[in-house]
């Protein structure tokens, strides 16, 4: 049996766009049957929100495509996170440059997710703190973590 692969999402305060990614894609892997292989989970850059649940915007639009959001809890990154996770995913250009400052940069390892959707028209996925739009936050990560289950069942041969 091969060994359980584990996923960071990561943005700035870990209640928004990195828990959405988390839930979105452990649905993926729920619904692809991959569950005891992949495991995935959030954190941000900041402790603004240390111990707290996600935004309730991110929540409602989870709620409102059928995913369980429950048991979150806000936490920010760490140096063990490294040793912890086979891939730690940025949601956008000042997230990456964080954790490259924290980890180095290891392209394979350490990307933003909007890298695996060349054609997805925007390079980051927006901050709905800041534009109020969790729809469109939750559209571009569905695609992302879509195709970040095909790059999993390709190079880990799932």
């Amino acid at each position: 049996m091969k060994d359980k692969t584990h996923i960071l999402f990561v943005c700035l305060g870990n209640i928004c766009r990195s828990p959405m990614a988390e839930y979105v894609m452990r649905d993926k892997i729920k619904q692809a049957r991959l569950d005891n292989l992949i495991s995935c989970a959030s954190a941000g850059t900041a402790g603004y929100h240390d111990g707290e649940d996600m935004h309730c915007g991110t929540a409602e639009m989870l709620d409102l495509h059928k995913i369980d959001s429950s048991g979150f809890v806000s936490r920010k990154v760490n140096k063990q996170d490294w040793d912890r996770f086979d891939y730690i995913i940025a949601m956008d250009d000042n997230n990456l440059h964080d954790l490259q400052h924290l980890f180095g940069v290891h392209p394979h390892k350490l990307f933003k997710i909007t890298d695996l959707c060349p054609d997805l028209g925007i390079d980051h996925i927006p901050d709905p703190w800041y534009s109020g739009n969790f729809t469109q936050t939750y559209e571009l990560l569905e695609q992302c973590c879509q195709a970040l289950l095909v790059k999993l069942k390709s190079e880990r041969g799932l």
